[in-house]
């Protein structure tokens, strides 16, 4: 793996550089298309797994091209097109990751929220584990008409 001195910022025009960082981006992409995959099936352990993979990839990829921000990328010559578009790719499919996670919080959030009994705007019936209507929120609705 080629990294970069603190001397030169930005690496020189290698075809295998531009080779091996396309490979590591194409990682990064895979792994991306897995953690979706795990977001979906909420399979925790896989999913941490890929976080730690993506942290690595992308601390990989900076390092082999001197990328730390997005304005870095702008120094890159046309070589790195390729790249540019990539990691654009890439960070789409982070921010679809990114959604599902918000759209999942939301859900639980929006559950944990209609389980309240003391919430009295709720227009949600709560069940009992026997499944029969909750009798407190019941006779509370009742006390408070």
């Amino acid at each position: 793996m080629t990294t970069l001195s603190a001397d030169t910022p930005y690496p020189a025009q290698s075809p295998n550089l531009v080779m091996a960082v396309m490979e590591r981006v194409g990682s990064l992409e895979s792994v991306l298309e897995q953690e979706f995959d795990a977001l979906k099936a909420q399979d925790l352990d896989h999913l941490d797994r890929l976080l730690n993979a993506k942290t690595d990839i992308l601390q990989e990829i900076a390092n082999m091209t001197g990328v730390r921000q997005a304005m870095d990328a702008d120094q890159l010559d046309a070589s790195w097109d390729g790249f540019r578009s990539k990691m654009m790719y890439c960070r789409n499919l982070n921010r679809r990751n990114e959604i599902l996670v918000i759209r999942k919080l939301d859900a639980i959030r929006g559950a944990l929220k209609s389980l309240q009994i003391n919430d009295p705007s709720s227009s949600v019936e709560v069940y009992d584990r026997l499944g029969k209507l909750n009798r407190l929120r019941r006779s509370r609705n009742y006390l408070q008409m």
